[in-house]
């Protein structure tokens, strides 16, 4: 009798340990409004319960450095391929082995060295007002034009999103003609760069400008929202032109995540990040985030699909970070602030 007591208590020790087991932390640079949806999902799926803590990306990536072994963090997911960089150089992440992945993920939006993987894919197109000049804009190289003088708002040099575009004009058209283009697009700028984004749509809208870059999911957000009068109807007057569409492509940047090499639930962590590029997240970020999905086959937000189809840099993403410091460089020197 004695003996079974301890067996059954050995049993319920050991079911209690792997039932508080069955959890991961996920530091998120994302707002938890976005990866809320995508989380539940994933809970509902594998009974895995996710801890997530949502704060700015250079925040999270500092905090898990001041943590060192004892972060209880097992996936960092955060914005752009520049910062996911960041991160791989400060020997945050550790490599993960996953034939899901691999297949699902083209090698373009992941690590070389499979530290990191894109989960979402974000366009940085161009987009126009029908106050813009009669010049054929085709190209990000068009941008430096002297015609479109003081008819242009982007986000400052400070923004990653911006650095990751020159990062991308470099490895293309190399240094010396990017910071001509760089100086050129300065020249054109229809004010000193401010606020986000939407905030360049905005002022395109109120005629401050005429030509904007800016992400895709940010004019989907505002175009979706149809309860914020000032904002749905400032998008209405967007126009998104596919740039270098008879060269490199459009240029495109993600999302992504990547396991910490101190993940005290590391088998979970793996099955997130599997789970963020199933079918099933990749129409959440589709639907709920207005990204298009990393995994081929997908369907489209009907937003997004009225657009129609684009050309996308084939770059690997990796290049983006590993040019940071030369775009910023770059920036500084053409007098982007």
């Amino acid at each position: 009798m004695k003996k079974t007591l301890i067996l059954i208590a050995a049993l319920i020790l050991s079911a209690c340990q792997q039932q508080v087991s069955e959890e991961v932390n996920l530091y998120s640079a994302r707002k938890e409004a976005l990866m809320k949806p995508l989380l539940d999902a994933f809970t509902s799926e594998t009974g895995i319960k996710v801890n997530l803590i949502s704060s700015k990306a250079d925040a999270l990536l500092t905090r898990i450095e001041s943590e060192a072994a004892n972060s209880p963090a097992d996936v960092l997911l955060t914005t752009d391929a520049g910062r996911l960089h960041r991160a791989k150089l400060a020997g945050v992440f550790s490599a993960v082995v996953s034939d899901t992945l691999i297949d699902s993920i083209p090698s373009q939006y992941r690590d070389s060295e499979n530290l990191w993987f894109g989960l979402s894919v974000r366009a940085r197109p161009i987009m126009l007002t029908a106050a813009a000049t009669q010049i054929e804009i085709t190209r990000y190289e068009d941008l430096a034009d002297p015609q479109l003088a003081e008819q242009i708002c982007i986000r400052s040099s400070g923004n990653i999103y911006n650095q990751s575009l020159v990062a991308s004009s470099i490895e293309a058209n190399g240094e010396a003609s990017t910071e001509a283009w760089a100086k050129g697009l300065v020249a054109n700028f229809a004010r000193s760069p401010q606020g986000g984004d939407r905030d360049q749509v905005r002022a395109a809208a109120a005629g401050q400008c005429s030509v904007v870059v800016a992400n895709t999911y940010y004019l989907a957000s505002m175009l979706s929202d149809t309860e914020n009068v000032v904002d749905y109807q400032a998008a209405s007057k967007i126009k998104v032109i596919w740039p270098n569409q008879e060269g490199r492509g459009t240029h495109v940047n993600v999302s992504g995540a990547g396991v910490l090499k101190t993940a005290p639930n590391r088998d979970n962590a793996i099955k997130l990040i599997e789970f963020l590029a199933s079918d099933t997240a990749q129409k959440l970020y589709a639907d709920v985030n207005f990204e298009y999905p990393v995994k081929a086959g997908i369907e489209l937000h009907p937003i997004l699909k009225a657009w129609g189809e684009f050309k996308a840099d084939s770059l690997p993403l990796t290049k983006l970070g590993e040019n940071n410091a030369r775009a910023l460089q770059l920036m500084d020197r053409a007098a982007w602030k």
